[in-house]
């Protein structure tokens, strides 16, 4: 079992920067594949990013690559997500996820943080 909570969000103007961030407890963070969702309002939850056990990243959702930015600090139990040049496009409410295989669904979801893109 681990739990998730996620902060950072917050609203910016386009073109600003925000950072978020992953907090896990529970089982050995290391132990986890760690993944960035998105939620935009009225649409469904869409894949951002991923970061496998070994620190190896998976792939970025297109519309968010040379933008965000995926790390993980094993040793603090953290991830973030740096975003930068941000669009209006990208208001939604993030999820962070974890997942006891580097491949397959997801098993564990923080309760997400909402970010706010204004133009």
């Amino acid at each position: 079992q681990v739990q998730l909570v996620e902060s950072g969000g917050g609203s910016v103007q386009a073109g600003g920067s925000l950072r978020l961030s992953c907090a896990a407890s529970g089982r050995p963070f290391s132990t986890y594949r760690m993944g960035w969702y998105r939620q935009a309002p009225g649409k469904g939850r869409e894949f951002v990013v991923d970061i496998r056990r070994s620190g190896d990243i998976t792939y970025y959702l297109d519309s968010v690559k040379g933008r965000f930015t995926i790390s993980r600090d094993n040793a603090k139990n953290t991830m973030s997500l740096q975003m930068n040049s941000l669009k209006p496009e990208d208001t939604a409410v993030y999820y962070c996820a974890a997942a006891a295989s580097d491949y397959g669904p997801y098993d564990y979801w923080g309760q997400g943080t909402q970010v706010t893109v204004s133009s």
